[in-house]
């Protein structure tokens, strides 16, 4: 009776920390993609300071809540770097950069605050 208990207790567990669905790592990959261009505009784009931490903390909290999920860093990493790729050097979209942070804000648990707090911690 035990082993049955132990056993349902990891199914459990392991439920609670699901893998995000494939639509999502790709959105959260593409959104990734976003902000690192943001971080690296072109010279003379226009911009907020703000806007770049901004991005650069949410990609550190999508990274983060990856690999609490359970999403391997290599497989992470591997999309990561195909979002970058196609996103290097574009310009400032707005509207794109806002769309993300609505979807990271709904994806990650309490996401808006934890990118907050990353924001809080770059200096």
């Amino acid at each position: 009776m035990k082993k049955i208990i132990l056993i349902l207790s990891f199914f459990a567990f392991t439920s609670a920390y699901a893998d995000m669905s494939n639509e999502d790592k790709s959105k959260a990959w593409d959104c990734v993609g976003i902000y690192m261009a943001n971080y690296f505009l072109p010279s003379g784009e226009k911009f907020e300071y703000g806007m770049k931490e901004k991005s650069i903390s949410t990609v550190k909290v999508l990274k983060t809540y990856a690999l609490e999920i359970g999403i391997p860093e290599k497989d992470w990493d591997a999309g990561v770097n195909k979002a970058v790729d196609k996103h290097y050097g574009s310009k400032y979209d707005k509207a794109k950069t806002e769309k993300c942070h609505t979807f990271v804000e709904a994806l990650v648990p309490n996401g808006a605050e934890r990118v907050k707090k990353v924001v809080q911690t770059l200096y």
